[in-house]
């Protein structure tokens, strides 16, 4: 109820008339019937513009900080994914992955549309990174389509770090949806998991037309935060 009621009635109206979203390829949402959407992730907003646009319900997998946060804050944001039905993951490591599997698939068992970022977190920087293959496993262990989905101006109208957004285009695009059903029961088969997971984002990367980066987001990220802290704190020469 609170999902719809988010959805019609207090963030959908607001978010459609302050962004006003143009929406590509909305015909390839199924009405019926469950299927996975793959994305790029640019910006917290994401979580928000997308279920606005579809006129079906979709259940991300969000992660488990947005559940655990302190403060007034902490606990307004855990309410709302609580209540908008999100499932929290912990990304800490390899059981976590197979626990964020186990719900996705819990999902799709359901005939529901499951909302999967590849790259695992937010982009930092607006390019698009190499997407880790929990989506190739739900994709072949459910049988299902996944649409690829591109934000376009998200990182613009909120980056990182920025509460209240800025005024900015934005478009949201979905792709022709991907059949991945020659690869039935080869859901064990590494290489076969990375070159369905590289497919995905391939056709994410055409619908966002953004840089790639073949490198994982989080890894980026923690190269980028060493080098900073290495600058502010330089090391001293041995003497």
């Amino acid at each position: 109820m609170f999902y719809y009621l988010l959805k019609y009635v207090i963030l959908g109206p607001l978010l459609r008339l302050v962004f006003r979203p143009r929406i590509e390829g909305l015909e390839h949402i199924p009405e019926t019937g469950p299927a996975i959407v793959a994305g790029n992730h640019l910006s917290f907003s994401d979580h928000f513009l997308m279920p606005a646009v579809l006129k079906r319900r979709i259940t991300f997998l969000a992660k488990a900080e947005y559940f655990t946060g302190p403060g007034i804050r902490g606990r307004l944001t855990a309410t709302f994914f609580r209540s908008a039905g999100q499932i929290p993951v912990d990304r800490s490591g390899k059981e976590a992955g197979q626990a964020a599997i186990r719900e996705g698939l819990g999902v799709l068992s359901k005939g529901e549309l499951l909302g999967i970022y590849p790259e695992g977190t937010r982009s930092h920087d607006g390019r698009l990174y190499k997407g880790k293959v929990g989506v190739a496993v739900m994709a072949l262990k459910a049988q299902v389509p996944v649409i690829p989905c591109a934000m376009i101006g998200t990182f613009e109208a909120q980056p990182p770090g920025k509460v209240i957004p800025n005024i900015h285009p934005v478009a949201i695009r979905f792709g022709k949806p991907l059949d991945f059903s020659r690869y039935a029961g080869m859901e064990n088969e590494k290489a076969i998991l990375r070159a369905i997971t590289d497919e995905i984002m391939y056709a994410i990367l055409k619908l966002s037309e953004q840089e790639y980066v073949d490198q994982y987001a989080a890894v980026a990220k923690a190269e980028q935060a060493a080098a900073a802290k290495e600058r502010k704190f330089p090391r001293l020469p041995l003497s």
